[in-house]
């Protein structure tokens, strides 16, 4: 499986990261930071070469949205926007916090309940999203979460939905803290199962 981890300029690295490191320790999947340009400078400064450009988004099996300072701006580039090619049919989508934004944007989230982080909230409303205050949620092809946090659980159901709940279990027993492992495997299978 092929998986664009959508970034912009100002991006949360927490978001992007966190889904990069998880989705990659599935066995013959690659998950890649895709943007624009040839880097992106994160909300910290942190500058990262783009692995795919944002075309590829198109082409991947999954994309997961990441959040960020500038979402707003980037969501009134009718140019930028135009070339997000996602299609909740053939892909897994998955957006964070303020990525939930360029979801309603693209028209993709519909009458659903959709997460979003609590900063994020009046720009998702006021695009026609239900926010509801809850860490995940999912319909069909399409989740959200919110709050930085809550990266482990898009990566978890994304994992899920392509290679199956054991590997999802697999991957966050082998990141989880030690001494701590069966119940974290629990309380995010516990979140996203039910979205399975």
């Amino acid at each position: 499986m092929r998986i664009a981890i959508l970034s912009f300029d100002g991006f949360n690295e927490l978001d992007s990261f966190v889904a990069l490191a998880l989705l990659n320790r599935v066995k013959g999947w690659r998950a890649e930071i895709c943007g624009p340009g040839d880097a992106v400078i994160s909300m910290n400064g942190v500058r990262v070469d783009v692995q795919q450009p944002i075309d590829f988004v198109g082409q991947s099996d999954a994309v997961l949205v990441g959040s960020g300072v500038r979402t707003r701006e980037v969501v009134t580039d009718s140019k930028l926007m135009d070339r997000l090619r996602l299609d909740p049919v053939r892909q897994i989508v998955g957006a964070q916090c303020s990525g939930a934004l360029i979801l309603a944007k693209l028209g993709l989230l519909g009458d659903v309940p959709v997460c979003t982080d609590v900063s994020s909230k009046p720009w998702v409303v006021e695009a026609g999203a239900k926010v509801i205050d809850a860490p995940f949620h999912a319909t069909a092809n399409v989740a959200t979460a919110g709050g930085c946090m809550a990266a482990h659980y898009l990566a978890a159901w994304t994992i899920a939905r392509g290679a199956g709940e054991a590997a999802a279990r697999e991957v966050i027993d082998y990141v989880a803290p030690v001494g701590e492992k069966a119940q974290t495997v629990e309380r995010v299978m516990g979140v996203v199962g039910r979205f399975l």
